[in-house]
Parts: C-alpha cells; structure tokens; sequence
C-alpha cells in the first residue's frame, strides 16, 4: 500500500526541457530498457522526486529500513545508502539522462545495518522516479 504526502511540485523531466519528442525517445527507451532488463521482483517500491526525496514508500521499504512512513516521506535517499558505496550526485544525473537503471544498491537501516538490495528503477511519464527492489541473495552477511 502506497501513501502520498502533501502535494509536492512536480518535477522536470530533462527530456521534457527538450520537447515532446525527446519525452517521446526517451520513454520508448526506457520501456524497452525494462523489458529486456525488468526481472526485479518489486518486493520494496519507492517513489523519489527531482531532489531525491521519497514522496511515496510501500510498508514493506518502511519495515525493511525500519522507519516509519511519515519519517521517510520527505527524506533523501541519499540518507538510507551506506557511506562510501555510491557516488550519488553523478549515479543520479546519469540515471535521470537515461530514464532507467538496475542494479546493485547498499541501503543502510535505522540501525546502520547494510542491506543489499537489487534495484530497477525508471522515470516515469510525471517526472517522478520510481524503483522497486527486492534482497540480494546472501544479504545474511549483512543483516547480521
């Protein structure tokens, strides 16, 4: 079950400061991208704005981080991956020139445990980024 916060302004799409054909290619991109690579179950779903703040989270990302939604909505993501593992500034403008990414992703929880996770994420057509993930097998060594 999702839950939305208060209205948050909508974010631009790069492609969208370029025209509706580049919208256009770009989306096409994207959904070919997810076919081919589309084999995250979405055990996890988050929905991120422009500025890398959750704006919607499932119960399940809320109870794998062990925050509560109304403390997640509104927080970067950049707060939940594990230091040193990403550079996140330049993973993010790559991601939002190409509209879709998957792969691996250290979150860290409330605690500070690591949690591999795989991920698969795309930008959808109202310009806000959603993900789905689920456990990487082997995450105990992390979870311990």
């Amino acid at each position: 079950m999702f839950w939305k916060s208060n209205p948050v302004p909508k974010p631009r799409c790069q492609a969208e400061h370029e025209g509706p054909k580049e919208l256009t290619i770009a989306l096409e991109l994207r959904d070919k991208c997810m076919k081919q690579g589309g084999s995250v179950r979405g055990d996890y779903t988050t929905v991120v704005d422009g500025d890398r703040r959750y704006v919607e989270v499932s119960d399940s990302f809320c109870e794998l981080v062990g925050y509560r939604r109304e403390e997640l909505i509104g927080k970067r993501f950049d707060d939940l991956t594990a230091p040193g593992t990403n550079d996140i500034p330049n993973v993010f403008q790559l991601f939002v020139s190409l509209g879709y990414m998957h792969g691996l992703w250290m979150l860290v929880n409330r605690t500070g445990t690591r949690i591999l996770v795989r991920y698969e994420a795309w930008v959808r057509p109202d310009c806000y980024i959603q993900g789905k993930m689920e456990l990487v097998a082997g995450n105990d060594r992390f979870l311990a």
